[in-house]
């Protein structure tokens, strides 16, 4: 009776989770309208808006969603959010996730002088290690919805960093994003961006 009852469960929950997923193909077709400024495969040809190849699908969707609400202000895509479905934002998640991000290269001064920061913080300042959320080679943690960072264009990078100091973007968790970008100053913010986009 046991057996048959966790198979019961293990199988209820495998359906639940795959119904829960994005279609890939479905994505594709659906992504057509984001080509302009993310790329066909999800690599943006212009440094103002981000890589999405590769990117966690559980990201994408929560910022999909957030775009979709006005929970993150960001009026070109509070227009192209505002008609998609819920199933339009899993499938298009899951497309972009399957796709390779095209690696950056920065020059080896800035991977040693970056290297310090990301991995390390600044204890006196109080600023904690990127690799905490991020990890060692900016893959993020899906289940936490933290991003994968690395590889991303070094603007779109300190674009971001600067919108969070600055708290034009606020939708992070906790505020942990807004409370660390205020202790950065220029140079941290132009280093972390270009060390950051080389990792992979």
């Amino acid at each position: 009776m046991n057996k048959l009852l966790m198979t019961l469960i293990v199988t209820l929950a495998f359906s639940v989770s795959v119904q829960a997923q994005g279609d890939i193909e479905a994505g594709k077709t659906k992504a057509v309208t984001c080509t302009a400024c993310h790329g066909a495969d999800g690599n943006s040809p212009s440094n103002l808006y981000p890589k999405l190849a590769g990117q966690h699908a559980s990201y994408l969707e929560k910022q999909l969603q957030q775009f979709k609400n006005g929970e993150r202000n960001e009026p070109i895509m509070l227009g192209m959010s505002a008609s998609l479905s819920e199933q339009d934002i899993k499938d298009i998640a899951a497309y972009y996730t399957t796709q390779t991000t095209a690696p950056e290269t920065v020059a080896a001064e800035i991977a040693d002088a970056g290297q310090k920061l990301y991995m390390g913080g600044d204890l006196q300042r109080k600023i904690p290690a990127c690799t905490a959320c991020h990890g060692p080679r900016g893959n993020g943690l899906e289940l936490a919805k933290f991003p994968k960072i690395s590889s991303q264009h070094p603007a779109y990078l300190k674009a971001q960093l600067e919108k969070f100091r600055s708290k034009a973007r606020n939708n992070d968790q906790n505020s942990m994003m807004t409370d660390i970008a205020a202790k950065l100053n220029d140079a941290d913010i132009e280093l972390l961006s270009k060390y950051i986009s080389a990792l992979h």
